[in-house]
């Protein structure tokens, strides 16, 4: 890559980096130094707004490069499980839990998953290991942001910038916004940048169209060379395989973190219900048009380096370098808002969840946000010297994170409907299912007498299926077998259809 070249795609991606952290600068001068604004922008957003920073807490490396990455490597299947079964399946539970969830907050003035949980049943133990658990599986989906920052600029620059530039520019900036900007200005960053993504992505398939000779032309290299990538299912995509993946992505999505607060933001009912019926169409925009690139590079011959990215490749190869440069640009600004989001969210669980109740119960508002700021700085620290020993590809780490927040959804879901759910319920509910989750995680596979203990799947289906169904039968069995104590407060989530 000439010299020029290369200083022109730099500059390009540090230019919209500027930009991006003068909107955060702006928005730390409307924010206020209260937790409420700090965290939930007074619940002051509206539909756009809502709409776009879900939407763009979630263009991860996961979704923007891991996906293209799959779709290049086993075929475009991957739209049905992100494109259409995700974006299906998100949208009802953000309105089965995200909804009702923001009517308990609206009334009770919550701010974390944790402070409504721990409210509800009286218990600093239930906040904290919700608090906990959230951090836990917080840190390689952080992790995942900082991987997808230093391959896409391995791919960009075809080697020139090494993997730990991408990897460590994305943590110092994540640090910096995060104590600036607050949820206002993530939120006001996020919905331009997903303005922006929606925007370059199709201007990219229609330019990698032209160049490479029109759809009928990419259609027919890709039969020739990937013939099996026309036929629907085989190989990876196998239906247990399509379905545990969608399932895990949509349930743990709703818990993570980042997301899960964004059901108390809304400012009246109209705007959540608004969001959350548009939620599949924005969804079906962004991840058809990517995942096609992925795939359209697989037939086009387009060779990728290790340890890099498809989609910069394919751009380069068939675009100008500024505009390939100005793709990666919103897409490594795209993974920082969700870096900023996760932090954002991650330093209220460990101030509100975990700081007050057990450290410092009288900490003052100043000492609080001194304390979410180190705390962000060493998890992003963290995550980022973790990242440089690239422990799988994003696809696994962004499947394993999903996976693990996906156990805590049914207990959540069971609290919010069933007042007669007890403390013993939710303890046995989330700590069983997280204890038979992280073993199958980190316990290597063994074989006694011909039956696989914690092996990947169990009758072909995918091992995380089977801890959320845990999760279910312990809660609810727990809970039939217990008592709620006289200080469980059920009368806390008894709420109508709206809150005035």
């Amino acid at each position: 890559m000439a010299e020029s070249e290369l200083l022109v795609q730099l500059g390009v991606v540090g230019a919209y980096l500027l930009v991006a952290l003068a909107v955060g600068v702006f928005a730390y001068r409307l924010t206020g130094r209260d937790a409420e604004d700090y965290y939930l922008a007074s619940r002051s957003i509206g539909t756009v707004v809502l709409l776009f920073t879900t939407f763009a807490t979630l263009l991860s490396a996961f979704t923007f490069f891991g996906g293209p990455n799959l779709a290049y490597g086993a075929g475009p299947e991957w739209i049905l499980v992100m494109g259409l079964m995700d974006g299906i399946l998100f949208a009802i539970l953000w309105y089965v839990i995200g909804y009702r969830q923001w009517l308990i907050g609206k009334v009770q003035g919550y701010v974390t998953l944790g402070e409504m949980l721990g409210d509800r049943f009286g218990s600093t133990r239930l906040r904290a290991l919700v608090a906990g658990v959230s951090l836990f599986w917080l840190f390689p989906y952080v992790m995942l942001q900082q991987m997808g920052a230093g391959e896409a600029i391995v791919g960009l620059t075809n080697g020139a910038i090494p993997y730990w530039v991408g990897a460590a520019l994305i943590t110092l900036f994540m640090i910096v916004y995060v104590v600036l900007a607050g949820l206002r200005g993530v939120a006001w960053t996020d919905t331009i940048q997903g303005l922006f993504m929606l925007s370059v992505v199709w201007i990219a398939v229609v330019w990698v169209l032209t160049n490479a000779g029109g759809l009928g032309t990419v259609s027919s290299s890709l039969a020739d060379t990937k013939p099996e990538f026309l036929a629907l299912g085989g190989g990876l995509y196998s239906p247990q395989w399509m379905i545990s993946t969608a399932v895990t992505i949509a349930f743990g999505v709703t818990m993570f973190p980042q997301i899960n607060q964004r059901f108390f933001v809304a400012k009246d009912a109209r705007v959540l219900k608004r969001s959350f019926a548009l939620w599949p169409i924005l969804v079906v925009l962004l991840f058809v048009p990517a995942f096609l690139l992925g795939t359209w590079a697989a037939g086009l011959g387009v060779s990728v380096p290790e340890g890099s990215n498809v989609v910069p490749v394919l751009l380069n190869a068939y675009t100008p370098g500024w505009f390939a440069a100005l793709v990666v640009a919103g897409a490594m600004a795209a993974m920082m808002s969700s870096s900023d989001s996760m932090l954002l969210s991650g330093s209220s669980y460990l101030t509100r969840d975990l700081y007050r109740p057990f450290v410092n119960p009288d900490a003052s508002e100043e000492r609080e946000a001194w304390v979410a700021r180190l705390g962000v700085a060493a998890f992003a620290i963290g995550t980022f010297v973790v990242s440089l020993f690239r422990p799988g590809t994003l696809i696994t780490v962004g499947d394993t994170a999903f996976g693990g927040f996906a156990q805590l959804a049914l207990p959540v879901m069971v609290a919010l409907y069933w007042p007669k759910t007890t403390r013993q319920g939710m303890l046995a509910g989330i700590a069983g299912s997280q204890l038979y989750y992280v073993a199958h995680v980190f316990i290597p596979s063994i074989t006694l007498g011909g039956v696989t203990l914690f092996g990947a799947t169990y009758f072909t289906w995918d091992f995380a299926l089977y801890g959320m169904a845990l999760s279910l039968v312990l809660t609810v069995g727990g809970s039939l077998l217990t008592t709620a104590d006289a200080d469980e407060r059920a009368d806390t989530f008894t709420v109508g259809s709206r809150a005035d």
